[in-house]
């Protein structure tokens, strides 16, 4: 579903934290007993959705590959090439090696160059996603005021997001357990309150609109390429054939449970999306990946938390002479 960004960030949308404050939209719409029956199941296999990053509208992310894996890029130096981290979804139709040559900067997907037939550049625009310092500083709750002892003033980072390029972000959703109207309603529900760091004070605001596009496929397919983080540990995938890069989620809670106690889960490695896996047989199920923590593995103070380390995916041709 794409949406458009309607002030600055304090978290970037990556599906593992969308997914979380989805539970949390569905606990405060439905009340408590829904989602936990939607939970049911969740770290057995069976979640009752999967949600991908916010990702451009129209691409997707470049698989995690090396840069010597790709063809070349003629008259690009090494510094161009990794810049290309956004591939337009018509590159499906190119060989995987291609891809590189048809990938697009963030300047590129802001100011498309006139060779394209697009706009010329906007200057006042030059990047994706800016970051910005913002002052902060704590405040005494009895007088109204920061103090003449405790002034201590402290810089949090915003993300803007460039309003020339819709966002895109791909849900897999059992229609069965729920429905999508209803995904729609919770998304809208994020939007309107804020999602991420500092919602509470007006950041993290998107509008959303449903559109039904077709799911993306390159013919021959053999792997998977992911769209969020994911935990493909102890899953089989060809470790020869599969490429990925890791992260730590030093994951916390929010909204209510902010309240319960120690706000800190434990941590979890993950793979970024981009993630090339390689089963021995293609999944059936739009997604990939398994789903972590329940009876306290992630969080002491709610035994029940849990983390998607599922991933949307899309079906890719990786070459068979391709090896990590």
């Amino acid at each position: 579903m794409p949406a458009r960004p309607l002030t600055a960030f304090g978290s970037p949308l990556l599906g593992d934290t969308l997914f979380g404050q989805l539970c949390w939209a569905a606990r405060h719409r439905f009340g408590l007993q829904r989602p936990q029956s939607l939970l049911d199941g969740y770290t057995a296999g069976h979640p009752f959705a999967v949600v991908a990053d916010a990702l451009p509208d129209g691409y997707l992310p470049r698989p995690a590959l090396p840069l010597s894996a790709y063809h070349a890029i003629p008259n690009a130096d090494r510094k161009q090439a990794k810049r290309q981290v956004w591939i337009p979804l018509t590159a499906l139709a190119h060989p995987l090696t291609d891809w590189l040559k048809h990938g697009q900067s963030d300047r590129d997907l802001i100011a498309p160059s006139p060779a394209n037939g697009t706009t010329k550049p906007n200057a006042t625009s030059p990047v994706l996603t800016v970051l910005h310092p913002q002052p902060h500083n704590s405040i005494n709750r009895l007088t109204g005021t920061t103090g003449r002892v405790d002034f201590a003033p402290y810089t949090l980072m915003q993300r803007w997001h460039a309003p020339e390029v819709a966002l895109c972000c791909r849900v897999v959703f059992d229609p069965e357990r729920i429905g999508a109207v209803e995904i729609i309603q919770l998304f809208d529900d994020i939007g309107t309150s804020g999602f991420g760091r500092d919602a509470g004070i007006g950041l993290g605001k998107f509008a959303v609109k449903t559109v039904e596009r077709p799911w993306p496929a390159q013919s021959q397919a053999n792997a998977c390429l992911t769209l969020a983080p994911c935990a493909p540990q102890g899953l089989g995938f060809d470790p020869r054939r599969s490429v990925y890069e890791v992260f730590t989620r030093f994951g916390r809670h929010g909204d209510m449970a902010v309240k319960e106690g120690n706000p800190f889960k434990s941590p979890v490695l993950l793979a970024r999306a981009g993630a090339i896996l390689t089963p021995s047989q293609l999944p059936a199920a739009p997604f990939i990946g398994q789903g972590l923590g329940g009876a306290g593995r992630l969080s002491k103070v709610i035994p029940e938390t849990v983390q998607q380390g599922y991933a949307p995916w899309v079906p890719i041709h990786l070459p068979l002479e391709f090896a990590a």
